[in-house]
């Protein structure tokens, strides 16, 4: 990892402990001493994200999404209006956000409201904000706009919902493959390289090689 002052910040939030993660530079201060953060996930209470990271000194630059699911996008209305920062998710992901039975909120008795993307990404797309790059990856599976988020030169992966630690995300839902899945993982994330720190929607963090040998899920 060549940039050690690229940091991962998060909290835990929601009915299912979803984990909201946001990247930033802490050597990047912009003329107001201000730090800029690309925010994932923004899975309830859109004010206290708003309140906490604000308290901290930090701008969101953008919200992206990994996948539509309620408990990852409930708070995304309300701090897309406090931050002004733009959503964007993959493109087979849009029409999930404002559906209550794609989104799992009918499903979950939760429902988030309608939630507008501002636009898209495509598989391979490169995403340029808050002073850093990412590549969005595609990894249908636990829904078909699935996608992962890669910091290459960070050696960082935000997985979302498609690899945890030591497990995966379900595929008894809505659009979800087990077979994509499955694909996903070993052909668009375990070709990264082993020391590669995951971020999942879920859980504790992980690497891409311990996951390679305890993942009794892959298969």
């Amino acid at each position: 990892m060549s940039d050690k002052s690229v940091q991962v910040g998060g909290m835990i939030l929601g009915m299912v402990g979803t984990n909201c993660f946001y990247v930033f530079d802490e050597n990047r201060v912009d003329e107001d001493g201000k730090v800029h953060v690309i925010f994932f996930d923004p899975a309830d209470r859109g004010k206290l994200i708003y309140d906490k990271l604000t308290e901290k000194n930090f701008v969101i630059d953008i919200i992206l999404l990994t996948h539509g699911h309620f408990d990852h996008i409930a708070g995304a209305e309300e701090l897309k209006k406090l931050s002004g920062a733009k959503l964007y998710c993959h493109e087979k992901e849009m029409a999930m956000l404002s559906d209550p039975y794609l989104n799992l909120g009918d499903y979950f008795g939760c429902r988030v409201g309608k939630v507008k993307a501002d636009g898209y990404y495509r598989d391979g797309d490169i995403i340029e904000a808050a002073g850093l790059s990412c590549k969005l990856i595609a990894t249908p599976g636990h829904t078909s706009g699935g996608c992962c988020y890669y910091f290459e030169d960070d050696g960082i992966l935000i997985s979302g919902d498609t690899l945890f630690e030591e497990s995966v995300g379900r595929t008894d839902f809505p659009t979800s493959s087990t077979s994509e899945l499955m694909r996903s993982i070993k052909e668009r994330l375990f070709v990264l390289p082993d020391d590669t720190i995951v971020y999942p929607g879920h859980g504790g963090v992980t690497t891409i090689g311990h996951e390679k040998i305890y993942n009794r899920y892959v298969i």
